[in-house]
C-alpha cells in the first residue's frame, strides 16, 4: 500500500503553523519562527524518532526469537509512549494525558499483533492487525483534532494511516530479509516522524499562542 505522503505532509504543515510550510514567494530563512516553538518541535522530534526506534528494535529482537532484547525494547516503547503522551498534558491535562496513551497503545498493539502474525506466516491475522492500525490512526486523529482546532482530523488521519503503513513495510522487509529497501524505508519513517512532531507543535503553538511568545 502506498500513500501520496508529500501533499499531505505539505498540507498539515500549512494548516499547522503556516510558517513552517513550503513558500513560492519567500525564501525559508525568512520565516520567523519564535524561539520556544523551535525547542517544542525538537523535543516532539525526539519522543516520535523515540517511537519508530523502539518499534524497530522489538522488531527485530523478535524476528531473531531473542526474548530477553525484545522485552527490554518492550518496555522502552511503553516508556516512549508514556512520554508522548505526558507532552501534551501541559496544555490539555492529565485526563487527555492519559487517553492519548491508552490511543498510543492500541497503535502499539496491533503493531505488535502484525508483527506476530507475520513472523507466524498468517495473512488473516496480518489484514485484522493491520485495519487495527488504520481503524486506531482514526481514534488518534479523531481524538487530537477534538482538542485542537489548528488540528484537521482528515489530514491527522493521512499522516498517522501513512506512518502505520511504514511500520508494516518494514516489518514486512526485515521478515524477508531486505536490508536495503528497509533501510530506504527507515529514511521515508524518520521524515515523516518529523512532519507529524512539526505539525503537533505548530498546532499547540497556534491555539496557545502566549505560551510561545
Amino acid at each position: 500500500m502506498r500513500f501520496r505522503t508529500a501533499s499531505v505532509l505539505t498540507a498539515a504543515l500549512a494548516m499547522a503553523w503556516p510558517s513552517l510550510a513550503p513558500s513560492a514567494t519567500a525564501p525559508a530563512a525568512a520565516a520567523t519562527v519564535p524561539t520556544k516553538l523551535v525547542e517544542t518541535q525538537s523535543a516532539m522530534r525526539d519522543l516520535w524518532l523515540g517511537h519508530i526506534f523502539w518499534v524497530r528494535n522489538v522488531v527485530e529482537a523478535r524476528l531473531e526469537e531473542n526474548a530477553g532484547a525484545a522485552k527490554a525494547a518492550e518496555q522502552q516503547v511503553v516508556v516512549n509512549a508514556k512520554a508522548i503522551a505526558g507532552a501534551i498534558e501541559p496544555y490539555y491535562g492529565k485526563a487527555a494525558s492519559e487517553k492519548l496513551f491508552g490511543l498510543l497503545a492500541g497503535h502499539w498493539g496491533a503493531i505488535s499483533a502484525y508483527l506476530d502474525a507475520t513472523h507466524a506466516g498468517k495473512k488473516a491475522d496480518q489484514d485484522a492487525a493491520f485495519k487495527k492500525l488504520v481503524d486506531n490512526a482514526g481514534e488518534i486523529s479523531t481524538f487530537l483534532g477534538g482538542a485542537n482546532p489548528h488540528l484537521p482530523v482528515e489530514t491527522l488521519r493521512g499522516l498517522l494511516t501513512a506512518h502505520g503503513a511504514h511500520h508494516v513495510e518494514q516489518i514486512k522487509q526485515l521478515a524477508a530479509g531486505q536490508y536495503e529497501q528497509e533501510a530506504a524505508t527507515w529514511a521515508a519513517m524518520t521524515r515523516h516522524m518529523y512532519v507529524i512532531a512539526d505539525a503537533l507543535a505548530g498546532a499547540i503553538a497556534k491555539q496557545f499562542p502566549d505560551r510561545f511568545r
